[in-house]
């Protein structure tokens, strides 16, 4: 990938989710090195090279803007984020018509243990608008995942739930470019109570 390709891809982070199994609390708005969890993951896309990151808010989204450091980020409201991860995807993937992106890396708010190598990685797999790429733990399929721009509409029509894009590529399991990054970055989530332990 080139110096002049990497503006094409956008990097998108969902950030809406509300904690349910954390009492409540906005995962956006977790504390981790001394600062929102947000801000570090925006720190991540950007140290792996996306020039252009849009968030997409869902809970407590005013407090979100109010206490993170989100600089020239793209803030993307979703109103219906309680309905899953599907809606946070859906508005993201719209929010990115018409800016010129070709491709998207997704990532995820409550993955902090993903660092800017892996997501630098899966970057470097884009090829053009088809290009379908994946970040792989011992093999297994996570995030951050690259939906090249001719998937959008199609994973938009079918992102609903807490499933995101899992159906649109379940059925294109063999399109999907694997990129293993078991050896930079370990692929937990914060969810619950005991999971907050993984925050420094």
């Amino acid at each position: 990938m080139t110096e002049k390709e990497a503006p094409q891809i956008a990097g998108l982070l969902l950030a809406a989710g509300g904690g349910r199994r954390l009492g409540g609390r906005p995962k956006a708005l977790l504390q981790h090195r001394g600062r929102p969890l947000v801000e570090h993951a925006v720190g991540v896309l950007r140290a792996a090279g996306c020039a252009r990151v849009h968030v997409v808010l869902g809970a407590q989204a005013g407090a979100v803007r109010e206490r993170a450091e989100l600089g020239d980020c793209v803030l993307v409201d979703n109103p219906g984020w309680a309905d899953g991860m599907g809606s946070s995807l859906r508005a993201g993937l719209d929010s990115l018509a018409g800016t010129g992106a070709r491709a998207a890396l997704v990532s995820l708010v409550d993955q902090p243990g993903i660092g800017a190598e892996a997501v630098a990685r899966v970057l470097a797999a884009y090829e053009d608008e088809t290009s379908l790429a994946s970040a792989a733990y011992d093999g297994v399929r996570g995030h951050p995942v690259l939906f090249g721009a001719a998937h959008w509409a199609g994973i938009a029509a079918t992102a609903t739930g807490d499933r995101g894009a899992r159906a649109y590529l379940k059925e294109r399991e063999k399109a999907i470019r694997l990129v293993e990054c078991g050896d930079v970055a370990r692929p937990y989530d914060i969810d619950t109570e005991a999971d907050l332990a993984h925050l420094e």
